[in-house]
């Protein structure tokens, strides 16, 4: 690949208007063939018709990088029930590629980048600078390094050229999300229009993400089954963190593991994800298979914080009473409370279906029994949102930026456990904070000890 990313408008333009355009006539085709079969023949053939789909749709944007990537990213950590449940696997593993495996760019242009940004030469920053990248991904790619003082790294580097590709993207959006109307029929396209221009400034700014880290890096320190790796302050520039380097195991790779090994680590990414935010106050909104590590002494390490809220004690308030309201079936409560966030009128006739909407996304954590977690849910969850939204009395709806930021979080979370198969009372993990209960796994109760002794919870 060359120096620099690609920006031209017209020519991203082309490359995404061509991959629709061949997504949409192999779909059509399928739908043609399906004319003439069988119910299950039908099946069959959109089933196959949408898998090439898909590896159209990973070779465009694992070359294009910036905003496009994001979007085949997000389809990836989730299963919106795009393809028939026998091809499902298989559609989730070809855009799993889009997790790590983006085109490199080349070495001599990521040193450029790492050397302006830091204001040194490479080799007085770094003892040692692997040239082949660990990982690459949307915005930047990842290369392992050590410090003079012999402390393992990794250096995270932004592409060259991407802050302009990325506002190409923008400019090309409404072109480029045609890829998922085609495979995804129903999707709601603007409301992924809409999330990726408010994220899109965070994403590019490593200084931003390296102070969010260091954050959760403060709050973790020592936890008993969660890593997060520290920052070096100290190399941490616009398009540069480092940060220490952590082995392990991707999610890929635990998917196969044992009953009860997917069973605890489930648990640990609910943790996280979930109990975590309203105890030290730091929401991480993007839970992805790539996000993370499994160590080998059963920890699982946490990456990548762009997408990111720091929460003050009135908003984790809201969060807990408004999800107690949907715990305990009161509609009435829960519209009490939005409409004193500003989020709606307090219409009585709001209030059943936006308790429904809350019940369809939260409600798995309030199930007082073993359950599988059945990732093709985030489907529902985002269409009855959607729906919601669209529906007479919620036009002028505009929920608190943590509610969002929280459920965001908790639809991937289920795309994530879903995919690991992971069982659990779940209601178990939440009833720590939805009713203030002593912990009553294993797990909980190491990390009940552990944010007893921590100055980060303020709970």
């Amino acid at each position: 690949m060359g120096e620099r990313i690609k920006g031209s408008r017209m020519r991203r333009a082309a490359s995404i208007g061509g991959a629709a355009a061949g997504v949409a006539a192999r779909t059509a085709a399928g739908h043609a063939v399906g004319a003439t079969r069988s119910e299950e023949a039908k099946r069959a053939a959109l089933g196959k018709q949408q898998l090439k789909a898909a590896r159209s749709l990973v070779k465009v944007l694992s070359g294009m990088r910036g905003a496009a990537m994001k979007v085949g990213q997000t389809l990836s950590a989730v299963d919106l029930g795009l393809v028939p449940e026998e091809f499902r696997e298989e559609f989730q593993e070809i855009l799993a590629t889009l997790q790590h495996t983006a085109e490199p760019v080349s070495f001599d242009a990521i040193r450029k980048v790492v050397e302006s940004d830091l204001g040194e030469r490479l080799k007085d920053s770094f003892a040692d600078f692997e040239r082949e990248p660990l990982a690459a991904a949307s915005i930047g790619q990842v290369h392992r390094a050590e410090l003079h003082d012999g402390r393992q790294v990794v250096v995270k580097v932004q592409y060259p050229g991407i802050a302009e590709a990325i506002h190409a993207d923008m400019r090309n959006l409404g072109l480029g999300l045609k890829l998922l109307s085609v495979i995804a029929p129903g999707i709601d396209t603007a409301a992924i229009a809409d999330e990726l221009r408010e994220r899109i400034g965070d994403e590019l700014d490593y200084e931003l993400e390296a102070s969010n880290q260091r954050a959760i890096a403060r709050a973790y320190r020592g936890h008993p089954f969660v890593i997060v790796p520290a920052v070096v302050t100290d190399l941490c520039r616009e398009r540069v963190i480092v940060s220490d380097f952590i082995d392990g195991r991707r999610f890929a790779e635990v998917r196969e593991a044992p009953d009860a090994e997917r069973d605890r680590l489930g648990e640990i990414l609910a943790r996280f994800y979930v109990n975590g935010p309203l105890s030290h106050r730091l929401l991480n909104g993007d839970p992805h298979p790539g996000n993370s590590l499994f160590l080998a002494d059963g920890r699982v390490a946490f990456l990548d914080f762009g997408f990111f809220k720091r929460l003050s004690d009135a908003e984790v308030a809201n969060l807990i009473e408004t999800t107690r309201a949907t715990y305990q079936d009161d509609a009435e409560r829960l519209l009490e409370i939005v409409a004193e966030l500003g989020a709606l009128p307090p219409d009585p006739a709001l209030a059943q279906p936006f308790l429904e909407a809350y019940l369809s996304i939260f409600g798995w954590l309030m199930i007082d029994e073993p359950l599988m977690v059945d990732g093709s849910r985030t489907a529902e969850m985002m269409h009855g949102y959607n729906a919601l939204r669209n529906s007479d009395g919620f036009e002028s709806m505009v929920l608190p930026a943590e509610h969002l930021v929280m459920m965001r979080a908790v639809m991937l979370l289920v795309g994530l456990l879903g995919q690991l198969k992971a069982t659990n009372t779940w209601f178990d993990i939440a009833r720590e904070w939805l009713l203030d209960d002593e912990p009553v796994t294993e797990l909980g109760i190491l990390e009940a000890e552990y944010w007893r002794q921590s100055p980060a919870v303020l709970r």
